[in-house]
């Protein structure tokens, strides 16, 4: 036996360094440790491993108090592991190894896919599907076989205290562990275990005052055929067809896409590759509208599953203490300070780069009628916190996805389905198995959708578009990953919905399984869909045609149901200004641009709003109809213009707000730079820089007028921003060095 010191946590581990809180992964593989061995408070300086191979030794259990925020891999094979609830609190565990442990029963194996919420890779195999059936599905399927064993024999003490609540909970549980079966009995021993969890569960939540709005009724409904087909822009018919363009390489035309399906199949589908054209290409404003689609339902799975409950108790205490800290509206130097320490004020340069012309129908450079929708820059979830961006951006738009090099311009993949029209895409982070006992790795993918009321499931690095499932009947709006949780996508449609999915995760053959979670039944088309940075598990807000409204979302609370009101509404000073030909109701613009601050724009209204969202939601909405009003912090002058849909951006890392207008110019505004006296004038901010139209020039046809601006994205850090026209247009710009 090896005694565990810091010297020897330094030797066995990597990158080599003088800081335990510098080592990534360990190495204490065949030392025959034993439970005693693992000293917890020199262990818990591991702020930073990743990956930490114990197997070969003779560990028992876990140390029970030790936290290790960033572990993801844990090799705890050939051991004689006994008790495994000792592994709860890993939350961020992706992959588990457990073989050759006697000890381990199919219980114990179940027991560790619920307590570990991110857990994905057991022994090697993809069990994600089998663990959210655990967490979400049979938990369910076991509270109302509790609840109903405490309605038939007991009731709370009159009046409560402690002693006699103790003795009820006692009596309680152990009725409902005999009483209550389910499953079979190979598993009666888990089942017993998450019975006795669920009963002190429900026993608490009738002792304990519920937090949130006292009570929610039903969201008020529109006539399904008021949404016939997607609102977005009509067409301008004037086309100019005399405009020539340096004709790009033609790209094969793909096999046609598989039939829909309402389960999720798998494909074979290759991305194609593009060669760079650096033409600069340019076409006059469309909006091709699809056609209806019947209204028939989604039918899904059983709704509002189980939250890991880990994840979801932090998010909750850090939002309590954000509203107890924010219960009184953020005064100016509070939220500036806090802006300018937490951001870069060097001031950002950018200069035009690339202007592309890549979403052409049928490649064609005579195109000048596709509108692109949506961007986002691929994140990096091999190098967390290492800083840097990805230079790496996808776009939308017309019947293509393609994924931009920012630098070079170069399209380095393309992909296409005919008689599709994309609308939206998001990026995210799931595990790919491997298989033969190699590590589960991260695999960055894209989830894109639109018209056809499809998501594609693309992996671009390996060329592979690898499935699609069914939303609805009607076009896909919006598309968003979970922060945290990589597999979670949220998608919004033209059937008033917003559905949460588990993609799940893949393996070596990309075979792949999708269940519905939730579905939220909102009364208007959702336009953006952002999760709050504190709360990402419980609050959604969603910026739809008629307002911006707050959603629980959490899953397995005891009174979750498959329909859900709106938790509150959200509304701004200049709805106060509505008239008959005025409506400031609809939201085409929302992003966070801190933890707190947040980013939204009314259409119709020449102002964007920064407010806080825990002082808004620390108010207390009106109990007819749940609205609150937003406690706006600043506002920035913007263009005025009746255009809709000119979605703003932020880019949090250097306190950056960006915005598009109908006339191709870019409005910035650096949050950090902005005055305190700038706040009390009673008059928008101006922007920081009005990035102007680069005027292409096109060969025989002189300047090029700016188009309307459908769309933004930043890296992380601003090396790079993209901008997406209505006229076919890819615009990339880059930051300059200073001197």
């Amino acid at each position: 036996m090896v005694k565990i010191t810091e010297q020897l946590l330094l030797e066995k581990g990597s990158p080599k360094c003088n800081k335990l809180e510098q080592i990534k992964t360990l190495n204490l593989s065949g030392l025959g440790l034993k439970p005693q061995d693992l000293p917890v408070r020199l262990l818990s300086r591991l702020r930073s491993l990743e990956r930490w191979d114990l197997s070969g030794n003779s560990l028992q259990a876990f140390p029970k108090s030790l936290e290790l925020p960033a572990l993801c891999y844990l090799d705890l094979s050939d051991n004689q592991m006994e008790d495994v609830t000792t592994l709860e609190t890993l939350s961020s565990l992706q992959e588990l190894k457990m073989e050759d442990n006697l000890y381990i029963t199919v219980s114990d194996n179940y027991k560790m896919m619920v307590l570990l919420p991110k857990l994905r890779i057991y022994n090697g195999k993809d069990v994600s599907t089998s663990a959210n059936h655990l967490r979400f599905v049979y938990s369910e399927n076991l509270r109302p076989r509790i609840i109903a064993v405490w309605k038939k024999s007991f009731s709370l003490p009159d009046p409560i205290t402690s002693e006699k609540l103790s003795a009820v909970e006692k009596s309680f549980v152990g009725a409902a562990r005999q009483q209550v079966k389910y499953g079979p009995s190979s598993v009666s021993d888990f089942t017993k275990w998450r019975v006795e969890i669920i009963a002190k569960e429900y026993l608490r939540s009738l002792t304990e005052p519920k937090e949130g709005p006292e009570s929610k009724g039903s969201p008020d409904t529109k006539e399904s055929s008021a949404v016939s087909t997607p609102t977005k822009r009509k067409q301008n018919t004037s086309v100019d067809t005399n405009i020539s363009l340096t004709p790009c390489k033609k790209l094969c035309s793909d096999p046609p896409a598989p039939p829909a399906t309402a389960s999720p199949c798998k494909t074979s589908r290759r991305l194609q590759t593009l060669i760079r054209n650096p033409a600069v290409r340019v076409s006059p404003r469309k909006l091709s509208q699809p056609p209806a689609t019947p209204t028939g339902g989604q039918t899904g799975a059983e709704a509002a599953r189980r939250e890991h409950r880990v994840r979801q108790a932090a998010e909750e205490a850090g939002a309590r203490t954000a509203a107890n800290n924010r219960a009184e509206p953020r005064r100016d130097a509070d939220w500036l300070s806090s802006i300018k320490s937490c951001s870069n004020t060097t001031p950002v340069r950018l200069k035009p780069l690339h202007v592309l012309q890549c979403h052409s129908k049928q490649d064609s450079s005579e195109d000048f009628s596709t509108q692109l929708w949506a961007c986002a820059f691929q994140p990096l979830p091999d190098c967390p916190g290492a800083g840097g961006g990805s230079r790496l951006v996808a776009t939308c738009g017309g019947d293509s996805l393609c994924v931009i090099d920012c630098e070079t311009g170069i399209v380095m993949k393309k992909y296409k389905v005919p008689g599709e029209e994309f609308f939206s895409l998001s990026w995210s982070t799931v595990l790919m198995s491997r298989g033969g006992g190699a590590s589960a790795q991260h695999c960055s993918v894209l989830a894109a959708g639109g018209k056809r009321g499809l998501v594609k499931l693309i992996h671009p690095r390996n060329n592979v578009a690898y499935g699609e499932f069914r939303v609805s009947r009607k076009a896909l709006s919006v598309l968003r990953f979970h922060h945290h949780q990589g597999n979670f996508l949220f998608t919004g449609s033209y059937d008033n919905k917003i559905v949460l999915w588990d993609i799940g995760g893949v393996d070596s053959q990309y075979n792949y399984k999708v269940v519905q979670l939730l579905v939220l039944d909102i009364s208007t088309t959702p336009l953006h869909i952002c999760l709050p940075p504190t709360c990402p598990s419980s609050h959604l807000l969603t910026a739809c045609e008629d307002g911006l409204l707050c959603y629980d979302t959490r899953l397995g609370v005891s009174d979750s149901t498959k329909t859900r009101a709106k938790e509150m509404e959200i509304t701004f000073p200049i709805y106060k200004k509505e008239d008959k030909d005025h409506d400031y109701h609809t939201i085409d613009g929302l992003s966070f641009l801190t933890d707190d601050i947040v980013a939204s724009k009314n259409y119709m209204h020449c102002s964007i709003y920064l407010w806080s969202w825990s002082g808004t939601k620390a108010l207390r909405p009106n109990k007819k109809d749940r609205t609150v009003c937003a406690v706006v912090l600043a506002e920035l002058q913007w263009a005025n213009t009746e255009i809709p849909y000119l979605a703003l951006n932020t880019c949090p890392g250097q306190a950056y707000v960006v915005c598009g207008d109908d006339k191709g110019r870019l409005w910035t505004y650096n949050i950090s730079k902005l005055q305190r006296n700038s706040l009390h004038t009673g008059k928008p901010i101006l922007p920081t820089e009005m990035l102007e139209w680069p005027t292409p020039v096109r060969k025989d046809h002189g300047q090029v007028e700016g188009p309307s601006i459908n769309s933004v994205a930043m890296d992380p850090e601003l090396h790079f921003l993209v901008a997406l026209s209505d006229k076919n247009m890819v615009i990339v710009w880059k930051r300059e060095e200073s001197a």
